[in-house]
């Protein structure tokens, strides 16, 4: 896995936009104008969002990601060795969450989501 492969993976979600709103070369990637997946300049994976801080946690103990630097806790940093499979779907339930959580008009303004 590399920066281009979680682009490739984040650029295929329906109404998803990369934008650098720090500036240096972040790649931060989002639905509806809220952040979903973010690659910072020089971190070895993803910061993606979780439904709670639990999870995060959970998946931090587990050896799965770590604490994203400047994150909230209910982000976790993915490196970008992991499974390709397992990456593609954290990245979609990252997506999803953010997603479902936007205001309904700006919901009905998105692209289809087709079932992935």
């Amino acid at each position: 896995m590399s920066r281009e492969t979680v682009n490739s993976i984040c650029a295929s979600f329906p109404g998803a936009e990369a934008s650098d709103p720090w500036g240096g070369g972040h790649d931060a990637w989002k639905v509806g104008g809220k952040m979903f997946a973010c690659i910072g300049t020089v971190s070895p994976g993803v910061a993606i969002k979780t439904d709670s801080v639990e999870t995060a946690t959970m998946l931090i103990e587990m050896g799965v990601g770590a604490k994203a630097p400047y994150f909230h806790r209910s982000w976790v940093l993915l490196p970008f060795d992991m499974d390709p499979d397992e990456l593609r779907e954290r990245l979609l339930s990252s997506y999803k969450l953010i997603r479902l959580g936007l205001p309904k008009k700006v919901q009905a303004a998105l692209p289809d989501m087709a079932e992935r």
